[in-house]
């Protein structure tokens, strides 16, 4: 009889309503889904010029939810192996097994995408359309194709953010107000802001999976002149909604300051392009959008307010 001794496997830590809430919130990526419904939120009120039926919003952010969230956890299932070898990602739910079914939240995830699609369909194809396009291009065009591949990736990919605002405008039937694509187009131009600030503070981490992010395969010098020249463009287009009548003074005074912030912040990431400066602008930029979307929403809804 062998003396050596057992070696017992502790048991699973228990489920707590916290951990789960904490795994829900990881799994589908509910912070970053939070940000993309107030993406929606501001297309549609964009495209009221004012304040959307409450209805409409309600179908806005169920069915947001269902397909961002969607495509996120598809995200997680498609990543879970590389996401195990990164610091940043190694406790995602998938990636640290505590979700011990991978396949049944990929027939979830796509479950959710589809009820969202198809439960507007029937009402208002062009949202239902932009809920489609948003999830594909997110699973089928970063996540499979261009995220492995190329250094574009998140430039291609940022047109996933885009469509949530197109989706916002489609809700309340303007999905081509000029004012929506505006929105769209700023949201495109800022997601490499963003996702290369972070990639410049991850470095190590995307590097050693052979993601091809900008930031992995240029000099910091370089990534930090390309995130300029994005944070520029991302300016413009902030100020240029400024200009549209139901926004004026009252969105162009907070958006205005917090743009000259990001700017410096940026040029600042230029001078010396190193993972502290990159994290301030990363935190930046989500300060940044938020706030851009909250002006749209409130001074929109001052208009209706004032003028209707």
């Amino acid at each position: 009889m062998s003396s050596e001794p057992q070696v017992v496997a502790a048991p699973p830590a228990p489920i707590t309503l916290r951990s789960a809430i904490e795994t829900v919130v990881a799994l589908f990526k509910l912070r970053v889904v939070a940000l993309l419904l107030m993406a929606a939120v501001g297309g549609a009120f964009l495209g009221a010029q004012g304040v959307p039926s409450p209805l409409a919003i309600v179908i806005l952010l169920i069915t947001g939810t269902l397909a961002a969230g969607g495509a996120s956890a598809i995200n997680q299932f498609l990543e879970r192996e590389a996401d195990t070898r990164m610091r940043r990602t190694r406790q995602r739910p998938l990636a640290s097994g505590n979700i011990q079914r991978p396949g049944a939240i990929l027939l979830l995830a796509l479950m959710m995408i589809l009820i969202a699609v198809f439960s507007v369909l029937p009402s208002n194809p062009p949202m239902a359309l932009y809920l489609a396009l948003g999830a594909l291009i997110y699973v089928g065009v970063y996540t499979i194709w261009l995220k492995p591949r190329s250094i574009t990736n998140i430039v291609i990919g940022g047109a996933a953010g885009s469509c949530a605002v197109m989706t916002g405008g489609a809700a309340v039937g303007a999905a081509s107000d000029p004012a929506v694509i505006v929105l769209a187009l700023l949201v495109f131009l800022w997601t490499p802001v963003h996702f290369w600030a972070l990639a410049m503070f991850y470095r190590e981490d995307y590097s050693r999976v052979n993601v091809p992010m900008l930031p992995v395969r240029v000099p910091a010098g370089h990534s930090a002149g390309w995130i300029l020249i994005h944070t520029l463009g991302t300016g413009v287009a902030a100020l240029a909604l400024g200009f549209i009548p139901s926004l004026g003074w009252l969105y162009l005074i907070p958006v205005g300051a917090i743009t000259i912030h990001m700017v410096i912040q940026s040029v600042k990431l230029l001078g010396k392009p190193d993972r502290e400066r990159a994290i301030r602008l990363f935190i930046t930029s989500n300060i940044f959008l938020a706030l851009v979307l909250l002006a749209t929403m409130l001074a929109s809804a001052a208009h209706q307010i004032l003028f209707s």
